[in-house]
């Protein structure tokens, strides 16, 4: 089991299990101001980070990441590990870390969450939409939100609009925002600002959802 990196909010509403993307740790500038608006937005965060990763820190080299069965057995063990502190548990991640969370959700035999937050879900291959990621979608049976940069080469809005994603699954664009959601500088927005926006729409979601359940 890899080290557990948390971000607890004061007065917590639910934690979200987070996963870092195919190519950067859990503790990159991404995650970690992510991580931290999210505390700051009431939602406790504990990030992990797969195999592959963790060998990437151990060895100084660049490794893969691990296949999908791997990725999903891991996050189930995170899952298990966890502290019983009685707080709504959900479950999301940057990019692949959000596949893998999505997929996680889908199975039959899914641990006890309440729904999956995504950040930059890649849709497809950047060039290649007609390769979609979106088969196992419809059999979630929790809710989800998606948060998009508009700019996001892994799924734009167009393409995105014509996947006739099941009602679970909550979209919200990012202005002028890429995979990372960093904005055109000529918008006059920051990257921090986008980050901010995924925040508290994910942790309004959150609380609304887990209310509803």
């Amino acid at each position: 089991m890899t080290d557990l990196l948390w971000n607890r909010a004061e007065e917590p509403s639910a934690l979200l299990v987070l996963a870092h993307g195919a190519g950067a740790p859990m503790d990159s500038d991404f995650m970690n101001v992510m991580a931290e608006a999210l505390a700051d937005q009431g939602v406790s965060v504990v990030r992990f980070e797969f195999p592959y990763m963790a060998r990437r820190r151990q060895e100084q080299r660049k490794f893969p990441p691990n296949r999908a069965p791997q990725l999903l057995a891991h996050f189930r063990d995170v899952l298990t590990a966890l502290p019983d502190d009685n707080l709504p548990v959900w479950i999301g991640g940057k990019s692949m870390g959000g596949r893998m969370a999505s997929l996680l959700a889908a199975e039959a035999d899914c641990p006890s969450i309440c729904g999956v937050v995504a950040l930059g879900y890649p849709f497809h291959p950047p060039g290649k939409p007609e390769k979609t990621r979106t088969d196992h979608l419809p059999n979630l049976t929790v809710p989800m939100l998606i948060c998009q940069g508009e700019r996001d080469p892994f799924g734009k809005p167009q393409e995105v609009a014509g996947y006739g994603l099941p009602p679970a699954i909550h979209l919200h664009w990012l202005p002028h925002g890429d995979h990372d959601f960093r904005p055109l500088k000529r918008r006059g927005l920051e990257q921090t600002d986008l980050i901010g926006d995924a925040a508290f729409r994910a942790a309004l979601f959150i609380r609304e959802k887990t209310t509803a359940q």
